[in-house]
């Protein structure tokens, strides 16, 4: 069993950065792939980007490429997402999950964060 915990979101205009961070419970952490995805209100969920166990392998989606860089830190058990030249189309909570092999869709992940807010202002 993995709990996950998001924070860092919050209000950016556009064009500025932001990091959100997940800390996960367990020994296992270092086990698990990552992903970030996002659901604005009135659409579905997304994938955003993901990371190998090792942190060795790192994937995104189109829309964030070469403006979001997710990283991981496996000995304080915690997945970081650094956003950079954030727009009004980057609003969304940011819900980070784990599973035992990288995928591009949520149902590649077994365990779900809560999620984070982040509201890009215009």
């Amino acid at each position: 069993q993995v709990q996950l915990v998001e924070s860092g979101g919050g209000l950016v205009q556009a064009g500025g950065s932001l990091r959100i961070s997940c800390a996960a419970s367990g020994r296992t952490f270092r086990r698990y792939a990552m992903g970030w995805f996002r659901q604005a209100p009135g659409k579905e969920r997304e994938f955003v980007a993901a990371i190998s166990s090792s942190g060795g392998r790192t994937y995104y989606a189109d829309s964030v490429k070469g403006r979001f860089t997710i990283s991981r830190d496996n000995a304080s058990n915690t997945v970081y997402q650094q956003m950079n030249s954030l727009d009004s189309g980057d609003s969304a909570v940011y819900l980070c999950a784990a599973g035992w092999g990288v995928g591009l869709t949520s149902d590649a992940y077994t365990y779900w964060g809560q999620g984070t807010q982040v509201t890009v202002s215009s």
